[in-house]
């Protein structure tokens, strides 16, 4: 690992406002495919090194790749889900380098005929909407993965995992029209919800199916020239990104502000020192000797088959966002958070089908059922609660046979033994069983209790009403039905 770099000194508002940044991020989605691009061998990930592993991804003499039509399919699907033209036609070709994770010599990519170009994808960042153009996305094989062992160079081993090479991946390259780090985040953060909505990749970053390089530069605010661009590995967390890409702007215009020049250079993200260190000086493309792939056939994308492909996606989570403003009366943010992902957008409208208020619903994820999935480390797949049963329990809320209180109870009761709530409100008695003349009753000796209070309320202090509402509630235990206690207290206090 090369040595780390000293922090930039921290630079005054003035001077960043000088600068404008510019970043560009190159995705690497790995697609979510049982099997290699080129061979049968299983993409399984955490198998035992080297076990997952065949004569064509080993690069052995004599072996020739088989394109893998689900790849072309997966990658279709991404193209399209960001607006991009899929092309009649596009080429492999082979990508020459020379280190240990690439067993070949080459690796085989896409090169002057990518499978699809020109898109763009919009983000949104404080309420403001921006498109980030995407200039290309290409498919190409993965290598193997590097372990090391020890820190000093004279310590340091390597080993090799096999099992990774030739797993399928989709580059996904923006245009630089990303000015903040901020941005950047938003972008991938976007980007990856599209992928996962799609069914493209599981993005699952601790296990690299999602790896990201940033491209940044600076140049004087109203220049049009771009400045010597860095590049900037070993990003593998979102938090990474932006703190690697707020290091790089300030150590640039450091540099510059000195009279420095900046060296166009690969650079890693070293997250222990939060500094990136240089890796080596930026390869130009020429230097990878790129020519077709003799071994495979051009792809070939009918115009049928694309139909095909763009029939088959799901609704996007911009439209779903949208969708469930407009249709279920929901805020802007309760539809953003129902939509962050695909399963929990099911959830909710599922809910909202079996006949649970839309509100109430979205309330009920949000504050309860997301908390509980959070504190017990379960996804939304694996609730215990079904959209089904959790309706069943919103209407017994809404009908007033519950108090909101007792249905919290019932919730987690629902939530620890996965009973319905009919089972659980019969078994200990839970129902709003409290008469109008048992909370007269109640009413009237909270307000007999507290003289300051009715004193309060009759000069005109409409606040003070919610006390005397919450005593009578604790008074009936929770049990008394919530509107009937705000019409009978109120009727007493006149």
């Amino acid at each position: 690992m090369p040595k780390a770099s000293p922090e930039p000194i921290s630079l005054s508002s003035e001077l960043l406002a000088k600068y404008e940044p510019v970043i560009g991020l190159e995705v690497h989605v790995q697609l979510q495919t049982k099997s290699k691009i080129f061979c049968g061998c299983s993409t399984h990930f955490g198998d035992p090194p080297n076990t997952n592993v065949c004569p064509v991804c080993l690069g052995l003499p004599g072996t020739l790749p088989v394109m893998n039509k689900r790849v072309i399919e997966l990658a279709m699907r991404a193209a399209l889900s960001l607006n991009c033209k899929v092309h009649e036609h596009s080429r492999f070709a082979r990508k020459n380098y020379f280190y240990p994770d690439l067993p070949k010599g080459y690796q085989i990519s896409q090169y002057e005929l990518p499978l699809a170009t020109d898109g763009w994808l919009e983000v949104e960042l404080r309420g403001t909407k921006k498109r980030i153009g995407i200039t290309r996305l290409h498919l190409e094989e993965d290598a193997a993965k590097n372990l090391h062992e020890g820190f000093s160079e004279s310590a340091t081993k390597a080993y090799i995992d096999y099992n990774r090479c030739g797993t399928p991946l989709s580059e996904i390259v923006s245009e630089p029209d990303m000015r903040t780090p901020e941005e950047a985040y938003a972008y991938l953060t976007t980007l990856r919800q599209i992928m996962l909505y799609t069914g493209v990749s599981d993005c699952n970053m601790e296990e690299g199916s999602l790896r990201c390089d940033a491209n940044v530069s600076v140049r004087l605010r109203g220049a049009k020239e771009f400045g010597t661009k860095v590049e900037v590995k070993n990003l593998n967390s979102f938090r990474f990104l932006q703190k690697a890409l707020a290091y790089e702007i300030e150590r640039h215009i450091g540099v510059l502000e000195s009279g420095g020049r900046i060296s166009q250079e690969t650079r890693l993200w070293n997250q222990h020192e939060s500094v990136t260190v240089p890796m080596r000086s930026k390869e130009k493309a020429h230097d990878y000797r790129y020519f077709p792939e003799p071994d495979l056939l051009p792809v070939h994308v009918s115009s049928a088959w694309r139909a095909e492909v763009l029939r088959s996606l799901p609704e996007l989570p911009e439209a779903k966002r949208n969708r469930f403003a407009n249709a279920y009366g929901l805020t802007p943010y309760d539809a953003e958070v129902l939509t962050t992902s695909k399963s929990l957008a099911d959830y909710f409208e599922s809910l909202a089908k079996a006949g649970a208020p839309a509100k109430s619903a979205a309330n009920w994820i949000q504050t309860e059922l997301l908390r509980r999935l959070n504190d017990s480390g379960k996804e939304i797949e694996a609730s215990p609660i079904t959209p089904a049963t959790l309706a069943e329990l919103l209407k017994l809320v809404d009908s007033g046979k519950l108090t909101a209180a007792v249905a919290k109870k019932v919730f987690a009761a629902m939530f620890d033994t996965g009973r319905s709530p009919a089972d659980i409100v019969a078994a200990e008695n839970l129902g709003a069983q409290v008469d109008d003349s048992a909370i007269e009753q109640a009413a009237r000796e909270v307000i007999e209790k507290n003289p300051d209070n009715v004193a309060k309320f009759k000069a005109g202090n409409e606040g003070v009403f919610k006390f005397f509402v919450g005593q009578v509630m604790r008074a009936t235990r929770g049990q008394a039905n919530p509107q009937s206690v705000n019409d009978i207290v109120r009727k007493l206090l006149s």
